[in-house]
């Protein structure tokens, strides 16, 4: 199978809201929920993705040929390149019963871990789901971060500690969900956190803790002051709150802010690796990718996920090549145009 295999094969397979368009913009599918897209006028995931449209490569290829490598580090933890799969929920719902929250994060799971990468997992209203995902986390040596809805403080230091114990190398809670009404008339509400239950949490393993939805300075220093060993900058994918700046466009002020004291890794838009090379230029640490994993899913399973990433893999690697980077680290803003 190749990646457009199946990619081809996703739009017999993903349902009625996804049409697996050309150009995953966000346009064609605005304020579909259920669905993919972006909440009301579709304007955060809109400007996630154009935001990254305005970005420019510096192309410079006159120079002492080196070997190049997307190679980097996570907690100590080794990836063949800084890209992971964000965690995705109610994937029934909102793309198609060809797959359940757990069979999903299953086949990511493992088709990330075969590219050298790693995923995000998500939760959900039923227990089962995040205990299915545990159990698939440990099944494959701890190698993925579960991530955890904004519960009761209790609820999510149990769902930590069982994190924890299934050897996982952190866990991560998506506080940008706090505003999904939907689990609130599911019986399962969710809301804001204060620094002192975030610190709470983050305390009560040993593992690192990963804040998501952070998109101002003023947040990073929060979580920071949680204890959070990393944040995600991201908006959720413009699915929880309408008219938010691009992901990109708030990552330079949180890198000044909180870079050196913590890891900083971005979502919201990202496609390509030619988009990855960007983030990592305005500092980034990483670059976490939802909604094309779910069609390379539902299109080709674990494999699917693979083929994804491999392709990322080496848009990444010819952008590095094109403009004289050897490796991430000689990645920055001079690579911009």
């Amino acid at each position: 199978m190749t990646y457009d295999e199946a990619r081809a094969k996703a739009k017999q397979t993903i349902g009625p809201y996804c049409k697996v368009c050309p150009e995953c913009n966000g346009l064609a599918c605005k304020g579909v929920i259920p669905g993919p897209g972006g909440k009301g006028t579709g304007l955060g995931f809109i400007r996630n993705y154009q935001g990254l449209r305005g970005l420019r490569l510096a192309m410079d290829t006159v120079y002492e040929p080196r070997p190049v490598s997307t190679a980097t580090s996570l907690f100590g933890k080794e990836f063949e390149l800084p890209v992971f799969a964000a965690p995705v929920g109610a994937v029934g719902l909102h793309y198609s019963d060809a797959y359940d929250d757990l069979s999903y994060s299953t086949a990511v799971l493992e088709g990330c871990k075969a590219a050298g990468s790693a995923a995000f997992t998500g939760d959900g209203v039923k227990d089962e789901v995040y205990r299915g995902t545990i159990e698939a986390i440990k099944a494959i040596g701890g190698h993925g971060v579960p991530t955890i809805k904004p519960w009761s403080v209790d609820e999510v230091i149990v769902k930590a500690k069982m994190a924890e114990d299934a050897g996982a190398f952190a866990f991560a809670m998506d506080i940008d969900a706090a505003g999904l009404v939907v689990l609130a008339m599911q019986g399962k509400p969710v809301a804001p956190m204060p620094v002192a239950s975030l610190a709470r949490i983050a305390s009560s393993v040993r593992m690192p803790f990963i804040l998501k939805g952070v998109m101002t300075p003023a947040g990073a220093l929060k979580a920071l002051e949680a204890g959070a060993r990393a944040i995600v900058v991201s908006n959720h994918g413009g699915r929880v709150l309408d008219e938010t700046p691009s992901t990109i466009e708030a990552l330079p002020p949180i890198v000044e802010a909180v870079r050196g004291r913590m890891k900083i890794l971005i979502d919201g838009g990202f496609r390509t690796g030619l988009d990855v090379f960007k983030a990592i230029a305005l500092g980034a640490d990483g670059v976490l990718i939802a909604r094309p994993f779910t069609w390379s899913v539902y299109g080709g399973g674990a494999e699917g996920a693979r083929l994804y990433l491999d392709k990322v893999k080496a848009e990444l690697a010819e952008a590095m090549l094109m403009t004289g980077a050897a490796s991430l680290e000689d990645i920055d803003g001079a690579k911009l145009a």
